[in-house]
């Protein structure tokens, strides 16, 4: 038999103080601590919806936890350093997008354009299909993580960490183009 269903309204009034302390001592900004106290209630009232939470403050905490473990993960990747030698994931992905992407149409270019996309498709090629869909659909796509983990199911932490893989691989391999035709 299932337990009951939990009011919301009760639940909320009930642990939003310490469960918002709880996550305000981890995200220093007042507006991304308050989404994520949102986002776990929300989730916790669509969980207790379909399956009715029996143990609320231990499943509250939990959430919040996993909630601020990705959104660690999440400001890690975006301030990443620019590349020039350090160990960077978007500054070396947004340079070679940014060639890919530049309009400029002399023949110079062209020829380096044709030329990236040859090592970029053929570095692609190398990963494992699971690395390389992760990446071709976050940064070819324009898809975002929480996009593709609620579409396939797989946990926005295994998507980062595919897309971390691919990134190190393609920046292993394309190395010496990189540093031969975009720094100066």
């Amino acid at each position: 038999m299932n337990a009951p269903k939990n009011n919301p309204a009760e639940v909320f009034g009930k642990y939003r103080r310490q469960l918002g302390a709880f996550i305000a001592r981890r995200i220093p900004s007042r507006e991304e601590a308050e989404d994520i106290l949102q986002d776990v209630f929300m989730r916790f009232v669509q969980t207790d919806a379909l399956n009715p939470v029996t143990q609320v403050a231990a499943w509250l905490f939990r959430a919040a936890r996993n909630r601020i473990i990705d959104h660690s993960r999440k400001r890690r990747e975006e301030r990443m350093p620019q590349m020039r030698g350090q160990d960077d994931e978007s500054g070396f992905v947004s340079e070679i997008t940014a060639l890919l992407a530049d309009e400029e149409s002399s023949p110079e270019m062209e020829y380096l354009r044709t030329l990236v996309w040859e090592e970029v498709e053929k570095a692609l090629g190398e990963l494992p299909a699971a690395q390389r869909d992760v990446f071709e659909l976050t940064e070819m796509e324009g898809f975002t993580f929480r996009e593709l983990a609620e579409d396939t199911g797989i946990p926005v932490a295994t998507l980062l960490s595919r897309k971390h893989y691919a990134v190190k691989h393609l920046r292993n391999r394309l190395a010496e183009i990189y540093e031969a035709l975009l720094t100066e």
